[in-house]
């Protein structure tokens, strides 16, 4: 449908008129859910409008499945709490589970994680953090102009998803921020990232085991720990790979590592394949590209063992600043 046409007919809801609060203080939880509610079950394709602010939204599940095509469109800031432990052991703040044809358009997220990242270092006894962002079982999926600020963990999930575009989204955190990736991909197929800045403590994207099919282009981006990360894989003997990925046309800036494909040393059926690095410059990367093997905590790894990789470097450049 054309995209005009589609505005023209299309149901919106607006959060003011659910009683939510754009004063960053009153909890609009409840009334983001409700507005979902309503979205969801619009036989007509549904807008929900968020509107300039800040608005505090605790633990929120938008889940499926609905009748039919639903954008968030948000113009103004989401807001974790104050106390980071009042997302409890979740495991996730913002979480979409279960929905189709489902856009995320414009606004910002700020996490809050400073807390959560103290608490870490203290070695306190800590919550297990939450992903700012999280896609579970999802098809069709538009994230496209947001900007994540201070995840406690990573700020972007795509979890056993198909057809998910990611496309112009600013990922930020301090560089000593402990494990906040930028986008986290597992278990999905057809995933496109392409004209985002990633500029967090860990992986700017980071590719877990189980199948997965992506095209991935991602750039510019910047992280101290690795700029994309395949891995860890091998854990398990019978394990599922990770296959036809592409990196194209990106410049990595003060990684430790640039391109890293990370196993166990273990036994394992798992595999990497056909993956594709183009067109990449790395500025003041320390490991442009590396290839290991790890036992962390000597976990039953009873040597290093051959893993399977296919993987081509056409055109790849590295710059020492």
């Amino acid at each position: 449908m054309d995209a005009l046409l589609w505005k023209a007919n299309a149901a919106t809801y607006n959060m003011i008129t659910f009683d939510a609060k754009p004063d960053g203080q009153t909890d609009s939880t409840r009334p983001f859910l409700q507005a979902w509610a309503a979205a969801c079950g619009s036989a007509q394709e549904a807008t929900i409008s968020v509107t300039r602010g800040r608005y505090l939204l605790g633990n929120a599940v938008f889940r499926g499945l609905c009748k039919n095509k639903i954008e968030f469109q948000i113009s103004g800031t989401l807001v974790a709490p104050a106390d980071y432990r009042a997302l409890g052991n979740t495991g996730y703040w913002i979480l979409f589970i279960q929905v189709n044809r489902v856009t995320v358009v414009g606004g910002s997220l700020d996490a809050k994680g400073a807390g959560f990242w103290a608490c870490r270092s203290s070695g306190s006894n800590c919550p297990v953090g939450t992903r700012s962002i999280t896609f579970n079982w999802a098809n069709d999926i538009v994230v496209s102009g947001l900007t994540s600020i201070n995840s406690q963990l990573s700020h972007l999930v795509i979890n056993s998803c198909n057809n998910v575009r990611v496309r112009n989204v600013r990922l930020i955190a301090p560089d000593q921020s402990p494990n906040t990736d930028g986008i986290h991909v597992q278990g999905s197929t057809g995933v496109t990232i392409t004209g985002s800045s990633i500029k967090t403590g860990d992986d700017c994207i980071s590719i877990g085991p189980e199948p997965v099919d992506e095209h991935i282009i991602c750039g510019p981006g910047h992280g101290p720990s690795n700029a994309v990360r395949i891995g860890s894989l091998g854990k398990d003997l019978n394990e599922a790979g990770v296959q036809n990925v592409t990196l194209t046309n990106s410049v990595f800036s003060g990684s430790d590592n640039g391109l890293r494909i990370k196993s166990w040393a273990r036994p394992s059926n798992g595999f990497v394949t056909n993956v594709l690095y183009q067109n990449i410059v790395m500025k003041n990367v320390e490991n442009p590209i590396i290839i290991d093997q790890n036992c962390p905590n000597n976990q039953g790894c009873p040597a290093k063992v051959p893993f399977n990789f296919s993987i081509y470097f056409p055109s790849f450049s590295s710059i020492l600043e």
